[in-house]
């Protein structure tokens, strides 16, 4: 029977066993790696970038040949065969125009890798030129034109780039700092220039076939923007499954270019619009509304081709409708804004309004009136700065307030209209007018003839007042009563 210990030492050794088997794999692994490396830099040792056929393939591939031809055929016999009562994805001309939407994404790209190309080697004899012009078809026919020429004025740019661009190449030729290439090198250039115009040519030709067929493939887009401008949207974004798929905002994009205002205003020119701008819709618009209509044909381009994606309406009726609904809203952006109406005065009510009033209301309103002294902080008079509470401007400012002269705050307080008007009522109710004490009694008691009518105003008056009084007179004195 075995021991602990023994079961513990069996572990170890499979353990140990399992190691060695991974460290195997782990090295056989680090060699793989290795061998693909060195295959990976021996290719890239191998390639040559200064020979264009190893940077350009796509001409001399057999796809790029069978499909050409196919289009070329197709071209000539022009579009007899009718696609009525056929699976679009069974047909094989269906096939061929995504085979075409594909290729021309293709030749694309093959156009940018070769003026990727043609823009190192050119860029020793004018690197002024890529920053000038940047459009590739463009720049390969302006390097093929200009070749080793020093002097412009010798070149003639008319038909290849507009008047104010050839004025700025013009003047920045005079002043670069390239050198003239050498033979060689201006020989590979304008090779690669030919096969970049070669291959403009035939998109020309795939894009020309597309738009013979998208009568039948995209009806409804056809309809909004047009067989050739919905030919180029489905080249550019790669077949009618990917253009439904785009989002409004991009499709709007598809075929921009970068345009170079060469210092000129850029007030007059469109950005950020594609192939839309070739509708004939975008074209009839105004300037001033433009970037609102291309949005909207961006949009209803996008349900379109949604629409013809899922085979949805064959016969372009959804799209005739998109159409007419975009023309309507454009017309519709174009209407004056309606006149301004008079205004009429409104019927008089025969029943009196209830407005609130009396002595009560006039109380209430004397009550929250703004005093004097309210409005002269919210004056401010022209020329002199007011006081404030912090001083040199800061904290709440006193307006009017002080600005008399004497530097201290002073009102003139008015009496209260209300105020004085119980004044006067209470005057007019006093007796005689004038204030007399509580004890005084127009009765008088005389040894002679008893109760007698006096006026203690008169007696008042005789005796005076003050210092001429009895009590404080200078001449009298006092009075000795004499008890019996």
């Amino acid at each position: 029977m075995a021991t602990v210990a023994d079961s513990f030492l069996a572990d170890l050794d499979e353990l140990s066993d399992n190691e060695e088997d991974i460290l195997d794999e782990d090295n056989v692994e680090a060699d793989n790696m290795e061998e693909d490396v060195d295959g990976e830099l021996a290719d890239i040792e191998a390639l040559n970038y200064d020979d264009l056929d190893n940077v350009s393939k796509l001409q001399k591939t057999q796809r790029y040949i069978d499909i050409m031809q196919k289009v070329e055929s197709a071209l000539e016999k022009g579009s007899e065969v009718s696609m009525q009562g056929v699976v679009l994805e069974d047909d094989p001309e269906y096939q061929l125009i995504v085979d075409c939407n594909a290729l021309s994404v293709d030749i694309e790209n093959e156009i940018i890798i070769i003026h990727n190309f043609i823009r190192d080697k050119y860029r020793l004899k004018f690197p002024e030129l890529e920053s000038l012009v940047h459009h590739p078809i463009d720049y390969a026919r302006v390097v093929k034109k200009i070749g080793n020429e020093v002097d412009l004025t010798l070149v003639d740019l008319e038909g290849l780039l507009p008047s104010a661009i050839i004025m700025v190449v013009s003047v920045t030729a005079s002043t670069t700092s390239g050198k003239p290439l050498l033979a060689e090198d201006l020989q590979k250039t304008v090779e690669a220039c030919d096969r970049a115009l070669t291959l403009d040519s035939a998109k020309k030709k795939v894009l020309d076939f597309v738009e013979g067929r998208m009568g039948c493939i995209a009806p409804n887009l056809s309809a909004i923007v047009g067989s050739a401008v919905a030919a180029k949207l489905m080249g550019t974004a790669g077949g009618l499954s990917a253009l439904a798929k785009m989002p409004a905002c991009n499709v709007q994009l598809l075929g921009a270019k970068r345009k170079n205002l060469a210092g000129f205003s850029s007030a007059t020119s469109q950005f950020r619009v594609g192939y839309i701008e070739q509708t004939e819709i975008f074209q009839g618009t105004p300037p001033a509304l433009r970037m609102r209509a291309c949005r909207l044909l961006a949009s209803k381009s996008t349900l379109a081709a949604r629409v013809d994606s899922t085979g949805g309406d064959a016969t372009g009726g959804v799209g005739r409708a998109f159409r007419e609904e975009i023309r309507k809203k454009i017309d519709k952006w174009q209407e004056p804004p309606p006149a301004k109406q008079p205004k009429p005065l409104p019927v008089p009510d025969s029943e009196p309004k209830k407005k609130r009033g009396g002595r009560r209301l006039r109380k209430m309103k004397e009550r929250y009136a703004i005093t004097d002294m309210r409005k002269l902080a919210n004056r401010m008079q022209f020329g002199i700065p007011e006081e404030s509470s912090l001083g040199d401007g800061l904290g709440e400012g006193y307006g009017m307030l002080g600005q008399a002269g004497s530097g201290k705050l002073r009102v003139s307080v008015g009496q209260n209209k209300l105020a004085a008007k119980v004044a006067k009522k209470f005057k007019e109710r006093s007796f005689g007018g004038g204030a007399t004490s509580g004890l005084t009694s127009s009765l008088a008691f005389t040894p002679v003839q008893g109760i007698e009518l006096s006026n203690p105003q008169a007696l008042a008056n005789q005796l005076g007042s003050g210092t001429q009084s009895t009590y404080f007179s200078e001449t009298g004195t006092f009075s000795k009563i004499k008890r019996p």
